[in-house]
């Protein structure tokens, strides 16, 4: 089970909402993972609107727990602001807290990730935090008390998977809380490699949804994740330089 501050859940693969071609593709792909969490940006959400069209108006939402992120904001106060809009909205108290830095690559401001998530923290949210594959941030993240950590493996949607396996492991080493890793997945392999590296789940959207068949993708990711937590708890062989027979030559006539 992943246990998320006071939150319990069965799936390690938490699914995005947007980029879907329509709606039914949406369901039919959420369905078929067996995801428990959808997140989604606050701003695009017709919040005040009820009669503009809903991306989330195809699926029962009363079988999911929403994520709302800050997707947007550069600031701490933006992300603060989005985060209280959708508290106030009774969508969730969790929030993923994006706050990005460089609009090029999209990659996350440290300082004021670091910031909005302590504000928010004594704000009472459940902090979930997106931040780069930075170790010494991580650490200082979970310092602070958030609740789940959510490195990237590569740019997000970029679909180059883990590039920097090394700090995602050092990542997951020191932490106290779940590591998420989100941002950059591509394939089912990138799921299983960071499930087997021992993360406690994933976060993805841009490799389902921009699948050519993302209700098949979108159970293939359920089962890599799965596949992966098996093989992490398993304990794979260590790596050695040279074979080793799988029958021994002991008791072999010549």
């Amino acid at each position: 089970m992943l246990n998320i501050g006071s939150y319990t859940f069965q799936s390690r693969l938490m699914l995005g909402t947007g980029k879907f071609e329509d709606f039914t593709i949406q369901k039919q792909a959420v369905d078929v993972s067996e995801t428990e969490i959808l997140t989604f940006a606050v701003r695009r959400m017709n919040i005040y609107e009820p009669n503009q069209p809903n991306f989330l108006e195809q699926l029962d939402v009363s079988k999911y727990t929403l994520l709302p992120n800050t997707a947007g904001a550069q600031t701490a106060e933006e992300a603060v602001r989005i985060a209280k809009l959708a508290k106030a909205s009774g969508l969730c108290d969790m929030i993923k807290v994006e706050v990005i830095g460089d609009m090029k690559t999209l990659l996350p401001d440290p300082i004021e990730t670091l910031k909005a998530s302590e504000i928010l923290l004594e704000e009472g949210f459940h902090v979930l935090t997106y931040t780069s594959d930075d170790v010494l941030l991580a650490k200082r993240l979970q310092a602070l008390g958030v609740h789940a950590i959510m490195p990237g493996a590569s740019p997000i949607g970029s679909g180059q998977g883990i590039i920097n396996p090394l700090n995602l492991s050092f990542i997951i080493e020191q932490s106290d809380v779940p590591v998420i890793v989100d941002a950059g997945i591509g394939s089912p392999s990138d799921c299983a490699y960071a499930m087997e590296l021992g993360a406690d789940g994933v976060l993805l959207n841009t490799a389902v949804a921009g699948a050519k068949d993302p209700v098949k993708m979108a159970e293939a990711m359920k089962l890599a994740i799965e596949a992966g937590r098996l093989g992490y708890e398993a304990g794979r062989i260590p790596k050695k330089r040279y074979a080793n027979a799988s029958s021994p030559f002991e008791g072999i006539s010549t």
